[in-house]
């Protein structure tokens, strides 16, 4: 519990890090493309994945691709108190339904009530949205096809983290060959724009590349010691992070939605663990 919590936080400062940026698209591939180096360097310091992980670690590439991709478009048009939990708050349940059919994972009546808390208080931060200017339906329909590309990633890794012997190590090639991929679409379509971004941004990217390997390696490992369903739901604490984040370092005005968003978010992190 206490890793999940610690990558929801690392989870919530790559975002945050995402979304003040200029362009989301050119920020999106500068921290893809950092973290594919550092992990080449990671890598070298890590045994490679047992064979039969390799089906999931390929898949999941190919699904990330479209998560980053769909993450560009959500967050062009749509402010983070929106599209963040729209994209994360969807997910655990989602997850959770599909593992108990797929993987054959039984939570008790406590683990199902902690998940879809958890994912009910950070769907209820969406609502606290401002209204009065509007809320675009393209950004929305991203968020909601990123949270079923989520859920797609979530159980492939899980079961390939389980496969791989080391869920850092299948983390690190996940990263590299996701960044990989990311760079050279990015390429043909921006061109040089795109290499000038990274090599003048690069210390950036590198720290927004750290904070989303030290997030997703810390779930992934998490998963290879407790149910999908949990892990996915307690990563989604990331947004009262976030929220954190807003009030004490950028200081903007916390609501008492939000405020209540946080006390359910909490209850369920603590069903979670207790029952």
């Amino acid at each position: 519990m206490i890793a999940v919590l610690l990558g929801a936080a690392f989870h919530a400062s790559w975002n945050a890090l995402l979304k003040s940026g200029s362009d989301p698209f050119l920020d999106t591939v500068l921290v893809a493309s950092c973290i594919a180096a550092v992990m080449a360097v990671v890598l070298v310091f890590l045994p490679v994945p047992e064979e039969s992980s390799w089906r999931c670690l390929i898949a999941s590439v190919v699904i990330h691709a479209f998560y980053y991709g769909f993450l560009v478009f959500a967050y062009r048009g749509g402010d983070l108190s929106l599209v963040y939990p729209i994209m994360r708050g969807t997910a655990p349940a989602f997850t959770a339904l599909l593992s108990t059919a797929l993987l054959g994972e039984q939570p008790s009546w406590g683990g199902w009530a902690g998940v879809f808390l958890v994912s009910g208080g950070v769907l209820l931060l969406a609502a606290d949205a401002p209204r009065s200017q509007g809320v675009r339906l393209a950004p929305v329909v991203f968020a909601l096809l990123n949270a079923g590309v989520i859920v797609g990633y979530t159980l492939v890794d899980g079961v390939g983290a389980r496969l791989s012997g080391n869920a850092f190590s299948y983390t690190g090639w996940l990263l590299l060959l996701s960044g990989i991929v990311v760079f050279v679409i990015s390429l043909a379509i921006r061109g040089r724009q795109v290499a000038r971004y990274v090599l003048y941004r690069w210390k950036r990217g590198v720290l927004g590349g750290s904070f989303a390997f030290a997030s997703y390696s810390l779930a992934l490992w998490a998963m290879t010691r407790a149910p999908i369903a949990f892990v996915a739901a307690l990563r989604e604490t990331s947004i009262l992070f976030s929220a954190l984040l807003a009030l004490f370092v950028l200081k903007e005005r916390m609501t008492r939605l939000r405020y209540v968003s946080i006390a359910i978010v909490t209850a369920g992190a603590v069903a979670i663990k207790v029952f």
